[in-house]
């Protein structure tokens, strides 16, 4: 994992596998590359993939913090691919469950 946000996402998709609440999740698994793009942005690799109990696919990003060409990664990832969806987990989702986490998710830092 590229950063403890991502490492304790992770984490937590683990924690849900195990629970059942999802059946799959993967780390970088794909880049989706934006056609006809020649300069700056022309490719995206979400943070990890989710599969839900039903088979539907879920792309996550986690972001601590958001550069221009994050930005712009998520809205051409958008535009180019209008059918997958995307979710995004902020340093607020962090400060929001940590607490909860840290004494329910084995591995959390």
């Amino acid at each position: 994992m590229r950063s403890r946000f991502e490492h304790n996402y992770g984490v937590y998709l683990e924690f849900l596998r195990k629970n059942g609440s999802i059946s799959a999740w993967e780390h970088e698994p794909k880049t989706f590359w934006f056609q006809g793009i020649k300069r700056g942005t022309c490719s995206y690799k979400p943070d990890f993939e989710v599969t839900e109990n039903d088979g539907r696919k879920i792309w996550v990003e986690v972001k601590g913090y958001y550069s221009k060409k994050d930005f712009t990664k998520i809205k051409r990832f958008n535009k180019y691919f209008p059918k997958e969806k995307i979710i995004i987990i902020d340093s607020e989702w962090f400060k929001r469950n940590r607490k909860n986490l840290k004494g329910l998710v084995e591995g959390w830092e």
